[in-house]
């Protein structure tokens, strides 16, 4: 039975709880993998970790997107963290500040076109190493 003192530190909890779920935050531990390894965790909640190779803001592409490819540049990027328009002010200049830095990016791990990603809305998703 859940006392009346205790219920006051229960709402604080769910509700850090419900704040950093809605923005893809990890409070648990997740597994940790290479940019060419992710492809075979589509799925997955992961931490995926590599070199920036390239970084681009499509600033008059639909939805305003930012990828920064890792490990190898476009065209033949094997693992791409995705930046929308609506969530890039959070980042500052991504495409410039990420570039040729060792990062851990984590999320759900998707595959878009034949190239796995994490798609990021908040900077806390991001390290560097």
């Amino acid at each position: 039975m859940i006392s009346f003192h205790s219920i006051p530190r229960l709402v604080v909890f769910v509700l850090i709880s419900a704040i950093l779920a809605l923005y893809g935050i990890q409070v648990v531990a997740e597994n940790t993998y290479t940019a060419d390894k992710a492809k075979s965790h589509i799925g997955e909640r992961a931490t995926v970790c590599g070199m920036v190779a390239s970084a681009h803001f499509a600033a008059r592409s639909k939805g305003q997107p930012t990828f920064i490819n890792l490990d190898k540049p476009y065209p033949n990027q094997i693992f791409t963290v995705l930046i929308w328009g609506s969530d890039r002010a959070k980042f500052g200049n991504p495409a410039r500040d990420y570039l040729r830095k060792s990062i851990c990016v984590s999320g759900a791990i998707q595959e878009f076109r034949g190239t796995a990603e994490i798609v990021v809305r908040s900077p806390a998703q991001i390290t560097s190493r």
